[in-house]
């Protein structure tokens, strides 16, 4: 029996109730296939920890989470902190302290969850966005001077190293390569921002020459809005920025049906550090406590986990009984549903035992 150890962080709003529903899936998965153990720990940063203790997680928080094989993550965020506190604090922290440089978001139309896109459905848009996760817009290098005079600036500059794309855009490449349709797409500004941009496109058809039996193309980030909404059939593999690829993302999830049912993972290819994986729906203050929280975007995101620490099984056998469930209308509200979260995760766990496949 193989033993992975989880660090568990909840953190705010709904976080701690989806993250709680995925670990009792995770449970009845080791249940079910009993060759595989989840010792998950459980972690109370956030900004309740930030009331406090005046910060989002200990000083030694790295190196606690340095032994764990991977990390579930929630939400972080509250309506009383300062969103750049938050973020930067714990998330951000996490991510940019394991250089987990490939932020790696599937979005696919599930059964039983409808589009809001015309006569699309399930097999209609099935995609990956490889968003680079360490660099970019999100660097966090500038600064503000002369706060509250007439002259006041601020800067956020934006930082794009050869190594950083580099290795994005190898992660991009070979990931398309190993999907059926063998297409990726790279999504840029380089027709207005001449510098960052430009190197990221010269450096895509550097790398491209490495990967000859992936067909790609580029597309400027406004108009890739478009293409996602008017020919979704047409895109397989997308690979931008750290700003692009988010606001592209969550316009994915959004075409898909509901950010409550959009996973991501944070991932340090070299393995060096535990990889992250977290849904991307957010804290969701105005639904926390009701008990109607969608837990098909931590499921998936457990799904990515799995898949991650090499095991397949558990992540098909996880991800068929979703789609049964969801095929089968069990769903909460935020995609037409009635459900609860307990109820769909109930369901998510007897179809795990129930299925023979």
């Amino acid at each position: 029996m193989k033993q992975y150890k989880i660090a568990a962080i909840p953190a705010d709003g709904i976080g701690p109730e989806v993250i709680e529903a995925g670990r009792t899936v995770l449970e009845a998965l080791a249940d079910r296939l009993q060759n595989v153990c989840f010792e998950v720990e459980t972690f109370d940063w956030g900004t309740d920890y930030y009331r406090r203790n005046g910060e989002m997680m200990p000083e030694d928080g790295l190196d606690r989470l340095r032994q764990f094989d991977a990390i579930y993550f929630g939400a972080v965020g509250a309506p009383d902190v300062p969103d750049h506190i938050t973020l930067w604090g714990l998330r951000l922290r996490i991510c940019q302290g394991f250089d987990q440089y490939a932020n790696v978001r599937p979005t696919r139309i599930i059964p039983g969850i409808m589009s809001p896109l015309r006569d699309a459905g399930p097999g209609d848009l099935d995609w990956v966005i490889v968003r680079e996760n360490s660099e970019g817009e999100y660097s966090g290098h500038g600064g503000r001077a002369h706060r509250g005079l007439p002259e006041e600036v601020g800067t956020e500059v934006a930082i794009f190293t050869r190594v950083g794309v580099t290795r994005i855009m190898r992660y991009a490449f070979k990931l398309a390569q190993s999907r059926p349709r063998k297409l990726l797409t790279v999504v840029t500004k380089s027709n207005a921002q001449r510098h960052g941009m430009v190197m990221w496109d010269e450096i895509a058809a550097e790398v491209a020459q490495e990967y000859p039996d992936v067909i790609w193309d580029k597309m400027l980030v406004d108009a890739m809005t478009v293409r996602m909404t008017q020919k979704p059939r047409s895109l397989d593999t997308i690979v931008a920025t750290n700003l692009h690829a988010d606001i592209l993302s969550d316009l994915a999830g959004a075409l898909a049906g509901s950010l409550g049912v959009a996973p991501t993972a944070n991932i340090d290819p070299e393995r060096r550090f535990p990889s992250m994986f977290e849904p991307i729906h957010g804290s969701a203050f105005d639904i926390t406590g009701k008990g109607i929280a969608n837990p098909v975007a931590a499921f998936w995101t457990a799904a990515q986990m799995l898949e991650h620490l090499g095991e397949p099984e558990a992540a098909e056998r996880l991800m068929r009984a979703v789609e049964r469930v969801c095929a089968a209308g069990i769903c909460t509200p935020d995609v037409g549903g009635i459900a609860t979260t307990k109820q769909v995760t109930d369901a998510v766990v007897a179809s795990i035992h129930s299925a023979n496949e």
